[in-house]
């Protein structure tokens, strides 16, 4: 279980969005990908899905090149995105089971009920989603990103409009997920990291500007806001 990203670089009519990105990401990492609006975070993210190509570069996954394996490189990974996109009008286990149908899964009734209590989702299985709240629909992307049981998952800003108990919750969730599989997660906030993460990738103009370890109490506890605005100024 690994993800490699190797020498990724990406343009938009001339401009860099990402230039020679790499890592190497191994299982129980969460990692926190750090940069202000508009650095490459949710690019990188939609190239490691397959779901934009990359210019030049390659992206690895469990010792495949997803350009080589297109499709078995999608099934190892679960994708939240930032907007998370969900069909309002279905009811949760309704929807948790057309995700489930999407990826073909032949188990997905076991599958559904393992996930929901996973995320703490039983309560509301059969409420709509449009009723949800804020948190509870961030549980239910999640849960539709980890429905397949993928190696890796990348989470596109999670804790966004979350309220403090919320946030709580939320990060509880994730570092309980990130045990058994690779987690990157893309946030601009960055009181987030070191309560959520084991590694910080910063990302600043396509470049990738720190990549540190956090496991030790004294480097969680260094004063992210100087930190972040010492690599992005």
């Amino acid at each position: 279980m690994s993800l490699e990203v190797i020498n990724i670089n990406k343009s938009y009519d001339g401009l860099k969005a990402l230039n020679n990105i790499s890592f190497k990401l191994k299982k129980g990492e969460i990692v926190g990908f750090l940069g202000p609006n508009g650095a490459g975070k949710s690019t990188l993210m939609k190239i490691i899905t397959s779901f934009i190509n990359q210019d030049s570069g390659e992206v690895i996954i469990s010792s495949i090149n997803k350009d080589v394996d297109t499709i078995l490189t999608k099934s190892k990974i679960g994708y939240l995105s930032e907007n998370n996109p969900l069909y309002n009008d279905m009811k949760v286990v309704e929807y948790l089971n057309f995700i489930s149908q999407l990826y073909k899964l032949k188990n997905s009734k076991k599958r559904i009920l393992l996930v929901s209590k996973q995320i703490g989702l039983e309560k509301v299985m059969n409420q709509e989603i449009n009723s949800l709240s804020k948190g509870f629909k961030q549980r239910v992307g999640i849960a539709a990103a980890l429905v397949h049981d993928p190696e890796i998952l990348l989470l596109d800003e999670p804790t966004t409009g979350l309220d403090p108990n919320q946030l709580v919750e939320i990060r509880q969730l994730i570092k309980e997920i990130g045990k058994k599989k690779i987690i990157l997660l893309s946030t601009h906030i960055m009181q987030e990291i070191p309560k959520i993460c084991n590694r910080v990738i910063v990302i600043n103009n396509g470049n990738i500007v720190d990549d540190k370890s956090l496991n030790s109490k004294e480097e969680k506890i260094i004063d992210f806001d100087e930190y972040f605005y010492s690599l992005t100024k």
